[in-house]
């Protein structure tokens, strides 16, 4: 079974194909001119899919050696997003899918995210305690199995992903904030500067708003008239930024292992990139004897391999979705499953 997928939720234009649960190609088409305003633009990150979108799925068919008639299901990001680029995305492969007569998967974002560790695996031990760090997200939730997924908690403020740009931007490291401060974090001395982990009420919630603030009170502090730290400080503050950091994701997850039984451990996201966080949770797993779901570094971040293989999950369990029903959606619905069938 060949499966197309595409991403366009945000400033990545991505298509996939993969062979039951192999990837036989991903490209992505990062859009780096965002870099000059410090975030994502909306109408042209719209504009960037439309110019590269098609060009892709062409240039993945023949990395592939297919044709589109030799496509079985294709599968595109429904949301959460920028909702001029899901657009782009969305109606491209709905539209490619009825011409052809093919099953289409509108897919959730977190969603794909949520289970992209599962890519080049064929047997996963269920329950699956999973934290993903996306961009504006930031979950921790149960796998029961590819169709029952239970969120235990999420953010009450900003994600994780929010914070390590914003705080990037804060301090001039550069944009996206989360390999900056990675890359300067490796250089940092260890406790030179330190920052808060929130203590919350509920054990399972996250928090990143007291963070972010210590840190601009930091250099509110040290750093008068807009002055930026110099490359030695900003290491210190990405590192010591970075532990409060992990601890406070790592926290409700260590708490949900001591209440819980689960078979397998699952980190995944944009900021599961890091390797620090990484290294974390491998140390988790092994501790727990769990089977660890990481995926690779290339699926981490936005993927259309991601969106293929929730698609191939979807689809091995029997959900058939009535695709012309529904339209983008610009903000996390953890029901799109259920109300989609």
């Amino acid at each position: 079974m060949y499966i197309l997928g595409i991403e366009t939720s945000c400033d990545e234009t991505s298509v996939a194909i993969i062979e039951n649960n192999r990837v036989l190609v991903n490209l992505v088409s990062s859009q780096m001119f965002h870099k000059l305003y410090g975030g994502v633009v909306p109408e042209l990150s719209s504009r960037a899919h439309l110019e590269q979108l098609f060009p892709l799925i062409r240039e993945s068919l023949k990395t592939a050696g297919l044709q589109i008639e030799d496509i079985d299901i294709i599968a595109a990001t429904a949301g959460p997003g920028l909702i001029g680029a899901l657009m782009v995305g969305y109606n491209s492969g709905k539209t490619i899918a009825h011409s052809l007569g093919k099953q289409f998967f509108p897919v959730n974002h977190i969603e794909g995210h949520m289970f992209s560790g599962f890519i080049g695996r064929e047997n996963i031990s269920y329950p699956v305690l999973n934290l993903t760090v996306s961009g504006g997200h930031t979950i921790l939730s149960v796998l029961n199995s590819p169709t029952s997924i239970n969120i235990l908690g999420s953010t009450l403020d900003d994600a994780a992903g929010e914070a390590f740009d914003k705080v990037a931007k804060l301090t001039g490291m550069g944009y996206p904030g989360g390999p900056a401060i990675q890359n300067y974090a490796s250089k940092g001395n260890e406790g030179k500067i330190s920052f808060p982990v929130a203590s919350l009420k509920s054990k399972y919630d996250f928090s990143f708003s007291g963070l972010k603030t210590a840190v601009l009170r930091y250099i509110q502090a040290n750093y008068k008239n807009g002055e930026l730290p110099g490359e030695d400080e900003k290491s210190d503050i990405a590192l010591a930024f970075q532990n409060s950091a992990i601890n406070s994701l790592i926290n409700p997850v260590k708490f949900a292992l001591k209440n819980h039984k689960f078979r397998s451990l699952s980190l995944n996201g944009g900021v599961a990139a890091n390797k620090k966080l990484r290294e974390s949770f491998k140390n988790i797993a092994e501790k727990n004897s769990l089977e660890l779901l990481i995926p690779d570094f290339e699926y981490c971040g936005d993927n259309a391999a991601m969106i293929a293989i929730r698609a191939k999950l979807l689809n091995d369990s029997g959900v058939k979705i009535n695709y012309l029903k529904y339209e983008p959606f610009p903000s996390f619905r953890s029901e799109f499953l259920e109300n989609n069938m």
